[in-house]
């Protein structure tokens, strides 16, 4: 099996345990190797996880390595069949960049989604039409059955808040989006009732960080924080002109500081209830 073009985070994080286990019981690659017959290189790129793993080598690892606990191993069990395992968003890994389908995946598998925006809304928010404004904006080359694939996978993604088990979000987003025209008045205001309707979700949390609130935390823009089920660690995400960047627990922790700061300024939800409702009937004038 050739290597897959983008090395997931999924295969990325199960090959970090494999290679955790290893060296906690004192073996080498070759070691290893002997014991799975396979050559030491395909041992190492499973840790990589740069080839994905197969069932029956995973098995005679967790044996080698030890590994009784039977939560511990179904976890990784799991783990390895989400590596291989195809699921809706991998429809569109070919016109997305591979990054992003880490996002979506991480965005499915959170417990948590803290998110502060200064530009747009976060995606899981938007209306079709304002997706379909942003989204154009910014893919200015893209092709009209591009942008109608891409507005379908962010009207997808909405589809885990509300779900059984959804996932806690919360959302701080800074005055000046309220006011960003994007898509024209008429999509903004409709944008803007949608989230107001967002605000009486269960698991769902909005605030605004109003012009009042002057200087912040995070000057230099947007980002998110997915806070995963075990045994995954943290994972702090944000878009640089050159992609985008995910970093792990512990050096996410700069992340939820910066969060927690943005959090102190904000109004609370249900005063940004009332300023996103008052901005919206304003902008209908």
């Amino acid at each position: 099996m050739a290597a897959p073009k983008w090395v997931t985070l999924r295969s990325q994080w199960l090959g970090q345990q494999l290679r955790e286990l290893r060296e906690a019981n004192d073996l080498i690659l070759k070691e290893v190797g002997e014991y799975l017959q396979r050559d030491p290189a395909t041992v190492s790129r499973f840790e990589s996880g740069g080839y994905p793993i197969r069932r029956p080598d995973l098995l005679a690892l967790l044996d080698l390595y030890g590994v009784a606990d039977g939560r511990r191993r179904e976890e990784l069990m799991k783990l390895s069949q989400e590596v291989w395992q195809k699921s809706w968003w991998d429809g569109y890994a070919g016109e997305v960049a591979g990054a992003f389908i880490d996002y979506v995946w991480l965005e499915s598998r959170a417990r948590k989604i803290l998110t502060f925006d200064n530009t747009l809304l976060p995606g899981l928010l938007h209306t079709s039409a304002y997706a379909r404004a942003a989204i154009v904006a910014a893919e200015y080359g893209a092709r009209r059955d591009q942008i109608d694939r891409w507005v379908e996978l962010r009207m997808s993604r909405q589809e885990i808040l509300g779900g059984d088990d959804p996932p806690h979000f919360s959302a701080i987003i800074d005055e000046a989006v309220l006011r960003r025209e994007v898509g024209g008045r008429k999509c903004l205001v409709a944008q803007l009732r949608h989230l107001v309707e967002c605000v009486f979700r269960s698991s769902v949390e909005i605030r605004v960080l109003p012009f009042a609130a002057g200087a912040h935390a995070s000057p230099t823009g947007a980002f998110r924080i997915f806070t995963m089920r075990e045994p995954f660690p943290e994972v702090g995400y944000a878009e640089t002109p050159k992609g985008a960047i995910y970093v792990e627990s512990p050096d996410a922790d700069g992340f939820a500081r910066t969060y927690d700061e943005l959090q102190k300024l904000a109004l609370t939800p249900e005063k940004s209830a009332e300023l996103i409702s008052v901005t919206a009937e304003e902008l209908s004038r």
